[in-house]
């Protein structure tokens, strides 16, 4: 038996209980965990909200943001070995359709989610495909390993686009719009602005080497092109809000020939200046996820190659508590006023 983190029955809420450990297939990999991340789809999950209710079937162990030990190995497994520390893609993908046989795997359109289709990483184990399963040759702070997926997402949006020398504008610094911003200072870019209407969050986007951090509800995006002598509207844009009012803010802001990577999902439908977008010739691009696995091997790169990226990138877990405080842990992550909340599952 182990401790896992439930969701039992359709409704708000979870459960710290025991459950079975999950068992082994040939091609798997079981992993102790000791650290997970609190994300925004396991909120989802907790309240128990629209889009829960349609996607989730229970009962399920939620979770997908984590690091760990591997403990034991499937016969058919050759290139994870036991005492590995690791981190895991959470989309498993189906190896068959077209995406996926050209190399596309974050297109599979047979995705199943960890922690959403299947049982997840809120638990003293998890089971993952060996090909899911990411393996730090180098040694990394468990806390750090915990949000390689988050962070996976903060630099697949942000080397969506060539950065060096361009002005980037940032809309929405969560967790994954923060770690954006240390990632274009990282690859090179002029001049970075990050919009949130959270004056905490701003802070944190300030220490993460932003030029201007600006508060939406009191200024304009068009007066930071002035502060900053901009003769032309930003080059690059990222979309990390989900909020109907970034976008087209963002399209008001660019440069012809601009260019937008979106992570944010938006709650409702959004109106933009479609004839602006083909005028200026604007290019819109949808980001999901994580490239698997160009995106895991650009991030362990470049935090192995700069110190200053690491420190920006750990700086981002604000809050660390035990597993058995999960509940403060998802309060302090629903409250949108601060980064990354990490479990630690030795504490139970």
């Amino acid at each position: 038996m182990m401790r896992a983190l439930v969701k039992a029955v359709a409704g708000p809420g979870l459960e710290l209980v025991d459950v079975p450990e999950p068992r082994v297939g040939e091609n798997d990999v079981k992993i102790r965990v000791l650290r997970t991340g609190i994300c925004g789809t396991d909120l989802h999950i907790e309240s128990w909200d629209n889009w829960a209710s349609e996607t989730i079937k229970t009962p399920i162990i939620p979770g997908h943001e984590f690091f760990g030990e591997v403990v034991e190995i499937g016969s058919r497994v050759h290139e994870v070995e036991v005492g590995a520390m690791v981190s895991g893609e959470g989309h498993i993908v189906c190896g068959i359709c077209r995406n996926c046989r050209a190399g596309r795997r974050q297109m599979c359109i047979r995705t199943l989610g960890v922690g959403v289709n299947r049982d997840g990483a809120f638990a003293e184990f998890i089971v993952i495909p060996e090909s899911n399963v990411w393996v730090h040759h180098d040694a990394i702070d468990p806390d750090l390993g915990a949000i390689f997926d988050p962070f996976g997402n903060a630099v697949h949006t942000a080397l969506a686009y060539s950065l060096v020398g361009e002005d980037v504008l940032i809309s929405g610094v969560g967790p994954i719009g923060l770690m954006s911003i240390a990632v274009a200072r990282h690859v090179g870019a002029r001049y970075i602005v990050a919009t949130d209407v959270s004056e905490a969050r701003l802070e944190l986007a300030r220490s993460m080497g932003v030029d201007i951090a600006l508060n939406v509800t009191k200024h304009r995006i068009v007066e930071t092109q002035i502060e900053l002598g901009m003769r032309e509207g930003f080059d690059v844009a990222f979309e990390m809000s989900g909020n109907k009012g970034a976008l087209p803010e963002i399209i008001e802001n660019l440069n012809h020939g601009g260019r937008v990577a979106m992570l944010g999902l938006p709650s409702e439908p959004i109106d933009i200046d479609w004839s602006k977008v083909v005028t200026h010739m604007i290019t819109l691009k949808g980001i999901y996820g994580r490239e698997m696995f160009e995106t895991w091997t650009a991030m362990s790169s470049m935090l192995k190659s700069s110190e200053t990226l690491r420190k920006r990138i750990a700086s981002v877990i604000t809050d660390r508590m035990p597993a058995s405080s999960w509940e403060e842990g998802f309060a302090l992550a629903r409250s949108g006023t601060g980064g990354k909340v990490v479990l630690d599952w030795t504490q139970i």
